[in-house]
């Protein structure tokens, strides 16, 4: 049985907190003025990575199904007069790469992942299979508006991260693929909600058990 111990964990659930007071309520988390750009799921994972920093030798694997459109759909909103600052996020690297670059944090390698109901397994698949001391996996979605009536943006602004290592030093719960396992793989928010609420559960070929 092959086994990642989680190391650390932190989820945000900002419920319809608009983007500018989740600006406001972070601000303090980044340098002077990088704020002013990033969007809310920047902020958020941001947030949800403060006390998990990456290091150096990790690698960190991402994932957003809708990837951020929110940023996009506040730009669009805002003609016929476009506002400049809007396109400049409307055009944003992905959210931890906001941060990694707000933060000056470099890292091995980042793994962006996106689309797809089945991006929580997904991401745990993918941790398993990466080599290193240490993975961080994180992810969220923001909020839409007017793309959420077509199918095109997440119905919840959420984030979370967790960091997984082989060594069991001061774990907090533990993942394990398990051969043989029949159930239906995560959705982003699944594996968000069992990280915010301490749930055990089972996904394809994983189990993830909160100690």
């Amino acid at each position: 049985m092959i086994e990642r111990c989680v190391i650390a964990a932190a989820a945000e659930d900002p419920g319809l907190e608009a983007p500018a007071a989740t600006r406001e309520r972070l601000k303090d988390y980044f340098p002077r003025g990088a704020t002013r750009r990033m969007t809310q799921l920047g902020l958020l994972i941001g947030s949800v990575l403060r006390d998990q920093p990456p290091r150096e030798s990790d690698v960190v694997i991402y994932a957003s199904q809708f990837a951020e459109n929110q940023a996009l759909e506040e730009y669009l909103a805002s003609f016929p007069t476009p506002s400049p600052t809007l396109f400049q996020t409307s055009i944003h690297p992905s959210a931890v790469q906001q941060v990694l670059i707000a933060r000056q944090q470099p890292v091995r390698e980042v793994f962006p992942l996106t689309g797809g109901h089945d991006l929580g397994t997904r991401m745990i698949e993918l941790a398993f299979v990466t080599p290193g001391d240490r993975v961080v996996i994180c992810g969220g979605e923001e909020r839409g508006t007017w793309l959420r009536e077509v199918g095109s943006a997440s119905e919840e602004t959420f984030a979370f991260a967790l960091s997984l290592s082989a060594n069991p030093a001061g774990a907090m719960g533990v993942l394990r693929e398990r051969a043989g396992v029949e159930s239906a793989p995560w959705s982003l928010k699944d594996l968000w909600q069992r990280v915010r609420d301490r749930q055990n559960g089972r996904t394809a070929r994983f189990e993830l058990e909160w100690r």
